[in-house]
């Protein structure tokens, strides 16, 4: 029986997940920064190490009991470190938004200015949007992309960076389907004098497989969740030089290394005990990925991605920037008459889970823009190749181009089902 203590001890919590899972089971589920953690991870965050509170570092802890705890996670930064070729890793931020908020106070002051990616052109919120943490907290000076071809200039980030003077220069997206020059940005960085950091968070499997530039060697400071392509948890990693390129001139505990800035800033600044099951599954994701089946897997979310973006525009429908380098791409539903929103809600219903998202020079509203933002990274986990994006988005252009046939919805779920019935997961639960 699944989950037998929750079913006995709270039958209302079972039952919705089991719809859950059902609802995972017999759709498709194309949000790009989704995907199926393996059966190892998820039995990792639900271990007795829930119950023990580890405030501090391992062997630096404010509790007793914690012999074991240390060994875990110093078995995860020492994972993390072999996998990245990192020369400093911090596993302990529990997600993204706080581990970048974790990498800013760590060598900026509030005010100082940041560069980063315009959120309406595939940046994320944490990269200077003025509702967020960080436009509040900094002055953010956005670089977007051309809106002759939708790529990033990056002749056009180089002038803003000498004109504007950041102390940081972010890198890395949520919604862009190119390839980041981060290496580029890298030397941009340092011909000012500033702090080259980047987010990886989308692309970090495709980073360690060769399909995507990695910046680590060439950033000071490197955060990713350790969801999305790695297959992780619900968590992210905090990944830097050890010392300070630029002697840590713009913090006043210039006596520290960065590696310590970041530690001291993660915990005790913005954190208290770090969630010890997580950080478990961490390791065991690590570990995964250094297996060769791993790169493999990277390899066909690229193949899928782009066989998926050749067919739906194939079949009429615009793609920005005209396809993609990665596992995502953005529709565009200007010429269909129709919002992101409407076209995600619609393929919804018919069990192909997407998300609206803002497209570059968007002219509608955040709340029902232009675009849907659609990848491959969970499909692929599921075993599905270049044939069913064939069969996925020739679903997905049936939909969008008459969202408002039910019929036609009500055959496109069950031919969804009827597929996914071919890829099953969690046949152990």
């Amino acid at each position: 029986m699944l989950y037998p203590h929750i079913r006995q001890q709270d039958p209302e919590v079972a039952t919705l997940l089991d719809k859950e899972l059902k609802r995972q089971r017999e759709g498709l589920v194309m949000i790009p920064s989704e995907n199926f953690a393996s059966q190892a991870v998820l039995e990792a965050t639900g271990t007795v190490l829930t119950n023990k509170y580890a405030e501090g570092y391992p062997g630096k802890r404010y509790y007793t009991g914690n012999e074991y705890i240390d060994a875990i996670e110093q078995l995860a930064i020492d994972r993390a470190k072999k996998l990245f070729n990192a020369e400093h890793v911090n596993v302990q931020p529990h997600s993204g938004s706080g581990a970048n908020m974790a990498c800013y106070s760590a060598v900026l002051e509030p005010g100082d200015t940041i560069m980063g990616m315009n959120l309406a052109h595939g940046g994320h919120l944490t990269h200077g949007n003025p509702v967020n943490f960080s436009g509040k907290t900094y002055r953010f000076i956005s670089y977007g992309v051309s809106q002759e071809n939708e790529r990033i200039d990056m002749d056009e980030v180089r002038q803003l960076a000498l004109k504007e003077k950041p102390k940081m220069i972010l890198s890395g997206a949520t919604a862009y389907p190119r390839i980041i020059d981060f290496e580029t940005f890298a030397n941009i960085a340092k011909e000012i004098n500033a702090y080259a950091m980047a987010d990886i968070s989308h692309i970090v499997g495709l980073c360690l497989a060769g399909d995507h530039p990695n910046p680590v060697s060439s950033h000071d400071i490197v955060m990713t969740t350790t969801t999305k392509t790695l297959r992780g948890p619900r968590s992210a990693i905090i990944l830097s030089r050890i010392e300070d390129r630029l002697k840590t001139h713009y913090h006043p505990d210039s006596e520290k290394t960065l590696a310590q800035l970041i530690d001291a800033t993660v915990f005790p600044g913005l954190q208290g005990g770090p969630l010890e099951h997580i950080i478990a599954a961490k390791a065991v994701a690590f570990a995964e990925a250094e297996k060769p089946e791993f790169q493999e897997y990277q390899h066909q979310i690229v193949k899928n991605a782009q066989t998926l973006a050749q067919t739906l525009m194939h079949q009429g429908l615009r793609l920005v920037s005209g396809g993609t380098d990665n596992h995502l791409m953005l529709i565009d539903c200007t010429s269909l008459g129709i919002g992101g929103k409407d076209g995600a809600n619609a393929l919804a219903e018919c069990g192909i889970y997407t998300n609206f998202n803002m497209i570059p020079f968007d002219t509608r509203k955040p709340f029902n823009p232009s675009g849907i933002r659609l990848g491959t990274p969970a499909l692929t986990s599921q075993g599905m190749k270049e044939e069913e994006m064939e069969i996925i988005a020739n679903l997905i252009a049936g939909v969008l181009h008459d969202i408002h046939n039910t019929s036609l919805k009500e055959k496109i779920k069950t031919k969804v089902v009827e597929l996914t019935q071919g890829f099953p997961i969690y046949q152990e639960l």
